[in-house]
């Protein structure tokens, strides 16, 4: 058997990445990564061991995300594979820091007690759900 030491990277579609990725930036504190590599796409933003590769949705994509939003497909009417969020930890002091940052900025999130540890949630501007949850109570 092997060990493996996280989670690298999430890789997103989004409909603007240079939107998406200043947004990460300013929201999460994250950087720039590998700039300069495989002709600007994906972008990566991370900070220390949390990063997102930004992809373009393609054309394909947003055609098949639009006849499906028009039929009024779900996930419980379709087999479809898709991510549900992305959970990003952090200790009880920037776990209630991220709060106010994001009240200040006019972001919406829902939190929840999970009894073992306490989270919020919020999108992103391509609705990507995002979750920030601590361990520490």
């Amino acid at each position: 058997m092997f060990e493996l030491q996280g989670i690298d990277h999430v890789a997103l579609a989004v409909r603007d990445v240079e939107r998406s990725a200043q947004w990460y930036i300013d929201i999460l504190g994250f950087a720039r990564q590998h700039e300069g590599m495989w002709n600007g796409i994906p972008v990566f933003v991370g900070k220390d061991d949390a990063a997102v590769a930004l992809f373009p949705v393609r054309d394909h994509e947003k055609a098949s995300s639009a006849k499906a939003a028009a039929a009024g497909s779900t996930s419980h009417s379709r087999d479809v594979a898709r991510i549900l969020h992305f959970a990003l930890r952090a200790d009880r002091k920037n776990f209630l820091a991220a709060q106010e940052e994001l009240k200040r900025r006019g972001i919406r999130f829902d939190f929840q007690d999970h009894e073992v540890s306490h989270s919020i949630y919020f999108r992103d501007p391509d609705n990507h759900k995002i979750e920030i949850t601590t361990y520490e109570l």
